[in-house]
Order: structure tokens, then sequence, then C-alpha cells
């Protein structure tokens, strides 16, 4: 079984991020990026699958930037066979990610698709929904368990009941959550090897896909300060207050 990893670079998750001065986007000049924690979860799960014999080859794929190689090469260095870069300026959308991504996979023929569940720039949440729904494909998100067989692949999900176990026939998407895995920590020897594993470059024209955004950023702000609380005498203070001054939001 072939298995298809997406991975996407983004500020890294320790560093709070903060809106441009003109307020159209975020400022990431001279911050540190990495790959985005959903998809190292990915990686992880598609590695495991690989080391338990029931994958053959892991293939990274990452879209945007030249700077998007750093982010391959650490899937590479976690242990994925190669990767696949397409490279572009625009500013990727979640329904152009997601027709590149079915155009590679025609290629490629993976019979198991995993990424992140989303990403922790925009928190979209829909790349996943969208490439099963252009492909075909039966999906389980939200995975927090996975048990991989030679045709079909069982998912445990988390919804807010609990979980559910779903039984998809291959090929699937899947899409990770939290507490499927912890990522392995990447030593020094298999990043000097994945300097060496193979990284192919395309482009959207490549593909013939047409990345064209449909929604328009209008500006971003940074959330309202909270306003200080009050310290009240006793109880009974409290309780006045709550009658007469408390808003219901």
């Amino acid at each position: 079984m072939k298995i298809l990893v997406a991975v996407k670079r983004v500020v890294d998750y320790n560093i709070k991020v903060r809106p441009t001065s003109d307020g159209s986007g975020i400022e990431t000049a001279n911050l540190k990026m990495s790959m985005n924690p959903f998809d190292e979860i990915a990686v992880e799960e598609a590695l495991r699958l690989k080391e338990a014999g029931k994958a053959t080859e892991v293939i990274a794929v990452s879209m945007g930037l030249s700077q998007c190689q750093e982010t391959i090469r650490t899937a590479l260095a976690m242990g994925a066979d190669r990767g696949v870069l397409v490279e572009t300026q625009t500013q990727l959308q979640p329904l152009a990610v997601a027709k590149l991504l079915k155009a590679i996979i025609e290629k490629e023929t993976p019979q198991l698709v995993i990424m992140g569940k989303q990403a922790i720039d925009d928190d979209c949440n829909q790349t996943g929904q969208m490439l099963a729904a252009l492909l075909g494909w039966g999906q389980g998100t939200f995975a927090c368990k996975v048990d991989a067989g030679e045709d079909t692949i069982n998912v445990t999900r988390e919804i807010d009941g609990g979980n559910q176990t779903l039984a998809l026939q291959l090929p699937a998407i899947v899409t990770t959550d939290l507490r499927l895995n912890e990522p392995r920590y990447v030593k020094l020897p298999n990043i000097m090897k994945a300097k060496k594993k193979p990284l192919a470059k395309l482009t959207p024209a490549d593909l013939g896909v047409d990345i064209t955004p449909h929604l328009q950023l209008l500006k971003v702000t940074e959330p309202p300060k909270r306003e200080p609380g009050i310290r009240v005498a006793d109880a009974a203070e409290l309780v006045a207050k709550l009658r007469n001054e408390a808003q219901v939001i």
C-alpha cells in the first residue's frame, strides 16, 4: 500500500502571531516556521503503518513557496521515502489545495491519503473533506485510532457523543486528531539522510490546476483586550452586582 501525506508549512505554534501594520494578513517575516502539528501526526501514523508492514511507501507532499522544501525534508527525516513540492507564489485556499492534491493522487495512485484535520494558521478544516468529495473516496475525519487491513481501514473518530468507528474501503482519506499518536523526535543522522532523498518539484500549471482564489481576505485585526475585573468586599456585594449590573452576552 502506498500512502500520501500532505504537510503544510506554518508559523511555529510556540510563537504568538500578529497582524501586519496594514491589516492585510499575518506578519511572518523573521518568524520560526515549522510543520503543522496535525500534519506531523499524519506523517507519524503513515510511518507506523509502514513499520507494521501495512505500507510500502510514504510520500510527503507540500504546496507553496520554495521554503516548503524544509517542511518536506522534515517529513523525510522522520522516515518518509520521497517528497513532492508544488511551488507557487499564490496564496492557496483549501479548494485549490484539494484540487492540486487530486491531480497528484491521480499521478501517484496511493491507496491511502493521510493529512491533519486542520492547519493552525487558518483553522479551516476543509481540505480533507473537499479532497474526498473531488475523488469520490470514503473519508474518516478526526481520527484518534487507525487500523489498516488489506482492502479496508477502520478509523475511530472523535464525535460529540464519544467515539465512532468507521470501516472504509480503500482507497480512502483520513484526517488526524491530536490523540492519534505522538510524533517521533527527529535525530541528526536522519536529517542528514533526508537531504539525499528524492524531492520532485512541480507547478500548478504542470498539474493543469487553476488555483485562482475565490475568497477575499478583507482585514486581520487583533482581538479586543479584556476589561479588568472588579473586586468586591463580600458575597452580598457580589450578589448585588450580579443582579443589577451583570449583562447577559
